[in-house]
């Protein structure tokens, strides 16, 4: 299950980094709103994965979902351009997030 929660902590570090774009410096009442509630779930449920898995490994996963998730949403949202040398550091950090899953034992 600790797993599953830092799968979750990871797709909400998603979401509160795109809401930052939508915030405009927190000058926007609701997508400000929306992005804190996002930040604030997404420390909840790094903080239950933290019971039970190892604290480098749990952040360094962590924040890989959320890069790699930021950088496609990016991509998509936000047209920013796409290149070859980004798909390679996004497959660098895929296998290390990857690596790193099969390297722990919880």
């Amino acid at each position: 299950m600790h797993w599953i929660f830092l799968i979750i902590a990871g797709l909400f570090e998603i979401s509160w980094a795109v809401g930052l774009k939508y915030t405009q410096g927190f000058t926007k009442i609701l997508p400000s709103s929306i992005t804190i509630i996002c930040m604030i779930t997404s420390f909840y449920f790094l903080a239950l994965a933290l019971k039970n898995l190892p604290l480098g490994t749990a952040y360094a996963i962590w924040t890989g979902i959320g890069t790699v998730g930021t950088v496609l949403m990016g991509i998509f949202l936000f047209k920013e351009p796409i290149t070859a040398m980004k798909f390679l550091c996004i497959f660098l950090i895929i296998s290390g997030i990857a690596g790193l899953k099969l390297l722990t034992n919880a």
